[in-house]
């Protein structure tokens, strides 16, 4: 029997280190939503092409790493591939503190394809790493990952807003190099082996299972899920300066508040989730994440674009306790390389959602930002009743 979401939530996990990792991806994932201020671009609109090739460039950095992760755990460690990951990552940042404007913007395209790499090992890696408590608490274990990634995306946030008018842009990206150097010497001095093939089902058999409609469903339902949350972190400063007027360190602390209120309602979620209908939930969630859309599109003033990421975060903040519930009945194996591959589809969505937005705002306006997480919601709500529908005609 599946442990509850709440139980499962405060029960030890068996390696904390490897599941603090997330907070890491996290903190590397945030950066470009974030530093978009702090490299102007907010203040013209044929800039925002830019932006979409920056977010592009992350995404295609992620598809690499899957690659690049298996050719290397064919012959080192899942240590050595943390500490490569990360290592990656301390890189791409130091490298991107020294080639802001008014360099050319594909230096930092680059050096974001290479970050994107370095946290898709980096994922890579702790999937592998969570095998065991995945295993033994699958709902705990993925609920705590996702605390975990809330944190860092929140805590990256809070250091760009809060060094805005201290330091310079180059100098926080060094802070922020710092980050993942601390966690590349915290990996070398762990030890993480791969789990056993026996323990697994085989690659054939896994792929059979996701070719499944349910397992289809989930799929799609993280990539709309992930688009809609990314591309208002991707794009929700840049917004707010533009079209409510907000100061750049302004719209950063609303950016903050996403997070914020993101994380919390995730926490509350699972607190609620045992003593609650599941549809009613959802209902609620959708209806709120739509209002809060709306309140972003009409508002000209603070206290609207506060309500309105409110409404966003706590929104979106239940569909992944309500998806980790489901994981943990839908798959009771675990493939880690398998469960990267669907983790890192999300991301991919994640992410090629801001970047069309980027490419779409150059053409349109900033306006349309919002238009790619209310599409997004509407499939969220669509794709949720059907993988529940799913799972009791199959008795999965």
């Amino acid at each position: 029997m599946t442990p509850s979401p709440t139980k499962a939530a405060i029960q030890p996990s068996g390696d904390g280190k490897a599941l603090a990792g997330f907070l890491l991806s996290g903190f590397l994932l945030a950066m470009l939503g974030a530093i978009l201020l702090r490299w102007d671009y907010h203040r013209e609109q044929p800039q925002f092409a830019a932006v979409g090739n920056y977010f592009l460039s992350m995404a295609l950095g992620i598809v690499a790493a899957s690659q690049m992760a298996r050719l290397i755990m064919a012959k080192r460690s899942l240590s050595f591939l943390l500490v490569f990951g990360c290592s990656a990552s301390c890189i791409s940042l130091a490298c991107l503190a020294q080639v802001g404007p008014p360099l050319s913007a594909w230096w930092r395209a680059a050096g974001l394809l290479v970050l994107g790499t370095g946290a898709g090992l980096v994922n890579m890696a702790l999937f592998h790493a969570i095998s065991r408590d995945y295993r033994s608490d699958s709902a705990g274990t993925v609920t705590r990952a996702g605390i975990w990634h809330g944190l860092g995306c929140l805590a990256s946030t809070l250091l760009v807003a809060g060094t805005f008018y201290t330091y310079t842009v180059s100098s926080v990206l060094i802070f922020m190099a710092v980050v993942p150097g601390i966690f590349a010497a915290l990996y070398s001095k762990s030890s993480y082996t791969a789990p056993l093939e026996g323990a697994e089902p085989t690659i054939r058999q896994a792929f059979e299972d996701f070719r499944s409609p349910g397992a289809l469903l989930f799929a799609l339902l993280l990539f709309f899920q992930f688009g809609s949350e990314w591309s208002i972190a991707g794009w929700l400063p840049v917004f707010l300066h533009h079209r409510v007027g907000l100061s750049p360190q302004g719209a950063l602390m609303h950016l903050a508040l996403y997070w914020f209120w993101l994380l919390t309602g995730r926490l509350v979620a699972v607190a609620i989730l045992p003593r609650v209908k599941h549809g009613l939930l959802l209902m609620g969630s959708v209806l709120a994440a739509l209002f809060g859309c709306l309140i972003l599109l009409s508002t000209d003033n603070g206290f609207g674009a506060g309500a309105g990421v409110f409404f966003l975060g706590a929104g979106y903040a239940s569909i992944y306790p309500l998806v980790a519930e489901a994981i943990g009945r839908r798959f009771p194996y675990y493939h880690p390389g398998l469960f990267n591959g669907i983790f890192s589809w999300a991301l991919v969505g994640g992410l090629l959602a801001p970047a069309t937005l980027g490419y779409a705002a150059a053409a349109w306006g900033v306006g349309v930002v919002i238009g790619i997480p209310l599409v997004g919601t509407f499939m969220v709500m669509a794709l949720l009743p059907l993988i529940w529908l799913e799972a009791k005609v199959t008795g999965r």
